[in-house]
C-alpha cells in the first residue's frame, strides 16, 4: 500500500508529497478548495493549509480533512509530474 512518505506545503494550495516508494510530485488543491463545504472551508485560509501534516500515511490538516495517498498519487501521476525524488 503506497503512503505519503514526506508532505510539505510549497506555496498557495500547492504540496509536494513524497511517497513511499520514493516518487514524488506536486499537486495544486485549488480545485478542491474552490468547491467549497464545511471541511475544506478552513483550508481556504492559506495558513491553515499549511498546516498539513501526515496522518497514517494520508495528508490531513488539523480539522481532520485528509487527502487518500493512492488518490493523491493518481491525480499527480495524470499530471505526469510523478518522478523518482532527488536527494537533496
Amino acid at each position: 500500500m503506497i503512503k505519503v512518505a514526506r508532505i510539505r506545503c510549497i506555496g498557495g494550495y500547492r504540496v509536494r508529497a513524497t511517497f513511499s516508494d520514493g516518487m514524488a510530485g506536486e499537486y495544486d488543491f485549488a480545485g478542491i478548495i474552490g468547491h467549497g463545504g464545511p471541511m475544506v472551508e478552513p483550508l481556504r485560509d492559506p495558513a491553515y493549509f499549511a498546516r498539513v501534516f501526515l496522518e497514517d500515511g494520508a495528508p490531513t490538516w488539523p480539522n481532520g480533512y485528509d487527502a487518500a495517498p493512492g488518490w493523491l498519487r493518481r491525480e499527480i501521476e495524470q499530471t505526469g509530474a510523478l518522478t523518482p525524488e532527488v536527494a537533496a
